[in-house]
């Protein structure tokens, strides 16, 4: 079985934010979406791999396969093409908060955003709180 390769480390999130944000938006909307998410989830940003910065985690076990390990609760990357948003998890519920996020575009399990002024953020807030009360339920997060 293969190894998840994403884990928390110690590198330091301002210093990644600095170095791999490539415009000085997404260096402001990664210190916003920090705030965001901190004030949201409770915890202080870590770096989740060499690009992800997470808040919290829960260990899950995946139900397609035998693959099982830490990842955060919500999360966010400043990525070249689009900032993603790990604050996702699909229902009913999220799908119909959706409606009224904004512009955005959707991946597998993730919201691809080219600045946080696209977003309605008290709507994500929203998402993020359903995302954690969910992996409350099914993985007993927290």
């Amino acid at each position: 079985m293969a190894e998840i390769k994403t884990k928390q480390t110690d590198a330091d999130v301002l210093e990644f934010i600095e170095t791999f944000a490539n415009t000085e938006q997404k260096k402001r909307d990664s210190y916003d979406l920090i705030q965001v998410m901190s004030e949201c989830s409770g915890f202080e940003p870590k770096m989740w791999g060499p690009t992800i910065i997470g808040f919290g985690k829960y260990h899950y076990k995946s139900d397609r396969s035998r693959q099982e390990g830490d990842w955060p609760l919500v999360a966010f990357s400043p990525r070249k093409a689009a900032i993603s948003l790990y604050v996702y998890m699909g229902g009913e519920q999220q799908n119909e908060l959706l409606k009224n996020l904004g512009k955005y575009k959707m991946g597998k399990s993730c919201i691809y955003i080219k600045k946080l002024s696209d977003i309605n953020v008290e709507v994500l807030k929203k998402l993020m709180l359903t995302t954690m009360q969910m992996l409350e339920s099914k993985y007993g997060v927290g």
